[in-house]
């Protein structure tokens, strides 16, 4: 039965062949591993292999998650909350988790900017764009996003990195290289304005490849890590 160490270097494989094949350094794409609706213990055998960087879609969970794991003091955990982002739901993703990838309302980074500890670190902020107008998807419009972007750049305790987008499935590989690049292009358009974006999170377990030949530099992938989900009845 394949361990979770063992998904991880598959995982890593893929990641180094789509850069390979995509004329990409593997150092250049960042595997988050998705730990959502999994226990502290599946985190702890990822990190035994190497992890370090996991996403959380429910902050609940999340946070207890975190706790927990702080409280054994194990080593060099990055969090990433990647799941919609409620406005109740806001301090404590501001106090515990080290990204926010779900940003789709200004008011929503008001909130992380005036919630965020003074003591910590500057949480690190992408915008989400619902790139192909999906209507089951967060995210603000492509044409919205510039005027989100520096708008979010100005507020303290915050440091804008990129993008996030979780397009519809698509038919086929090129169909959602066709979408993703959209999403690269948008990137693109708002680094020439002069933001200093860094990161294009995009592209999970069944489109990774996909993904990296459009320019992703993080991609978060779960199944494909610690296998089939049981979801919760509510987040």
């Amino acid at each position: 039965m394949a361990t979770i160490s063992d998904n991880l270097q598959r995982v890593r494989n893929r990641i180094a062949l789509a850069c390979a094949r995509a004329g990409r350094d593997p150092a250049s794409v960042q595997l988050l591993a998705v730990s959502k609706t999994f226990d502290a213990d599946a985190v702890q055998a990822a990190h035994a292999a190497g992890q370090r960087a996991f996403g959380e879609n429910y902050v609940q969970e999340g946070v207890g998650k975190i706790q927990a794991l702080r409280a054994v003091g194990l080593p060099g955990l990055v969090w990433h909350c990647i799941g919609p982002l409620q406005s109740n739901k806001t301090r404590p993703v501001a106090e515990h988790f080290d990204w926010v990838h779900t940003v789709d309302r200004l008011k929503i980074a008001q909130r992380l900017s005036e919630q965020r500890p003074a003591h910590l670190a500057p949480l690190q902020v992408c915008v989400q764009v619902n790139v192909d107008g999906g209507p089951n998807k967060s995210g603000v419009a492509p044409a919205e996003a510039l005027a989100l972007a520096q708008a979010v750049a100005a507020l303290p305790r915050l440091r804008l990195r990129g993008l996030m987008c979780i397009p519809e499935p698509a038919p086929d590989v090129a169909a959602a290289c066709a979408v993703l690049g959209r999403a690269r292009a948008l990137f693109d358009d708002l680094v020439a304005t002069g933001l200093p974006l860094d990161t294009l999170s995009m592209g999970m377990s069944d489109d990774l490849e996909a993904a990296v030949a459009s320019g992703s530099t993080m991609v978060r992938v779960g199944s494909a890590i610690f296998g089939r989900r049981v979801y919760p009845d509510a987040a």
